[in-house]
């Protein structure tokens, strides 16, 4: 497959029309409909199912569509890092991000490397630990700040600061607002709203003990602003980690007992990155070690 063959590809399925897409492209509509051909013989599956106005994708189609969107992503990725060698250090770090504390901690990362290096730009992907470690296993981050566990197998990693601390999201003329933290049996009667992940879920079940057969899932989600709304609407309460946000229908309570967690920043081991990249991982590894030795000299 070629990469050209895969943006006729993309193409056709965004406009779902072959004389539309050939004017995008500045191609005529013979060669269009030439290539696609040749790429379901080659494929051996109808990518397309055809009426007089519309073309519409099959399953097969689908499937190509998200993988072609994955290698031409890559595609462009790698070319913008090969096009620089200027002296000065350039190019892009693409860096997965959950909404946590410690994104404070990625932040200050950032902004201290840009003071060395200010040409070099950042993609920041949202999502949860999950997905982070799949895109970063497939090339299309470089690295990524995740909760712990992690797989020292396979990852090298730096500790954020912050503790992340987990509570709930509840309406302010609620009962479990006046309290100062919940506990298992105080949102059993409640829906709830639950972050989506399998490592987030497998600790709040945990957390819930012996009533986590009881708990009322009214919805999942990956986003906590989209879970504050919800549970602003009344369709549940929001359990999640403290953020810096403020929702002014919402507070924050804390669970009891205490459930917290870290995070770290990770990157694949034995793995080629970029000249902007390499340099930005020896930023953290030094960040962090004259940090821990702020705080060794504090403590003397």
């Amino acid at each position: 497959m070629e990469l050209r063959v895969l943006n006729y590809f993309l193409a056709i399925a965004r406009e779902e029309n072959i004389t539309k897409a050939a004017q995008s492209l500045h191609v005529t509509q013979p060669t269009l409909s030439r290539q696609i051909a040749q790429l379901e013989e080659e494929l051996g599956v109808q990518l397309f199912t055809r009426s007089n106005h519309h073309i519409n994708l099959t399953e097969d189609g689908m499937i190509l569509k998200r993988r072609a969107q994955e290698m031409l992503s890559l595609a462009d990725k790698t070319k913008r890092e090969l096009l620089h060698r200027e002296d000065a250090l350039t190019g892009e770090i693409t860096i997965g991000s959950g909404e946590f504390q410690s994104t404070q901690f990625l932040s200050q990362l950032i902004a201290s490397f840009r003071e060395k290096h200010p040409l070099v730009r950042y993609e920041i992907h949202s999502g949860n630990s999950t997905n982070i470690q799949e895109y970063m296993e497939r090339g299309l981050l470089d690295l990524g700040l995740m909760t712990e566990p992690i797989d020292i197998r396979k990852y090298d990693f730096a500790y954020a600061r912050q503790k992340e601390i987990c509570g709930i999201l509840v309406r302010r003329d609620s009962d479990l607002a006046k309290k100062e933290a919940v506990t298992p049996e105080d949102l059993i009667p409640y829906p709830l709203i639950l972050p989506s992940g399998s490592i987030t879920n497998s600790r709040i079940e945990k957390w819930f003990g012996d009533y986590a057969g009881e708990i009322k899932l009214a919805a999942t989600g990956n986003l906590l602003y989209n879970q504050a709304m919800m549970a602003e609407s009344g369709i549940g309460i929001s359990v999640g980690i403290k953020l810096e946000c403020e929702y002014k229908n919402l507070c924050f309570v804390p669970l009891s007992p205490a459930l917290e967690y870290g995070t770290v920043l990770a990157w694949k081991k034995e793995q080629v990155f970029s000249s902007a990249t390499t340099a930005f991982i020896e930023h953290v590894k030094e960040y962090v070690k004259e940090y821990a030795k702020g705080i060794d000299d504090d403590e003397r």
